[in-house]
């Protein structure tokens, strides 16, 4: 799949329309449409990179700043003193299924271990 064609970067073109609870020059957070916790938000770099798989060196800044934004917004939104889960799927069998990097922000409630 090509950029033209992902939802994610139709969604950063705001091509979809979507509920934006962060953005900046690096990434967009959405609340994901099909939540599995209280709170479930969507870290989406605006480069199109396909996977975990695909990233390289020079892809190590973007993935530091979705960190360290994932920390903000799980402050911001109350959950950080209880926990929270940052997670990224990579892969078929790892449950990926749009081919856009991204990672998931889930709070709210205790998570359970192992996951899936």
């Amino acid at each position: 799949m090509n950029a033209s064609e992902c939802i994610f970067c139709k969604i950063v073109a705001r091509e979809i329309s979507s509920k934006i609870v962060y953005e900046d020059e690096k990434i967009i957070a959405i609340e994901d449409i099909n939540p599995a916790a209280p709170l479930h938000i969507l870290l989406i770099p605006k480069q199109h990179i396909a996977s975990l798989n695909e990233v390289e060196e020079q892809d190590a800044g973007i993935l530091g700043h979705i960190q360290l934004t994932a920390s903000r917004i799980a402050k911001k939104k109350g959950i950080s003193k209880k926990g929270y889960r940052v997670v990224n799927n990579c892969g078929v069998w790892g449950g990926q299924t749009i081919a856009h990097l991204h990672y998931h922000l889930l709070g709210g409630r205790e998570m359970a271990w192992p996951p899936g």
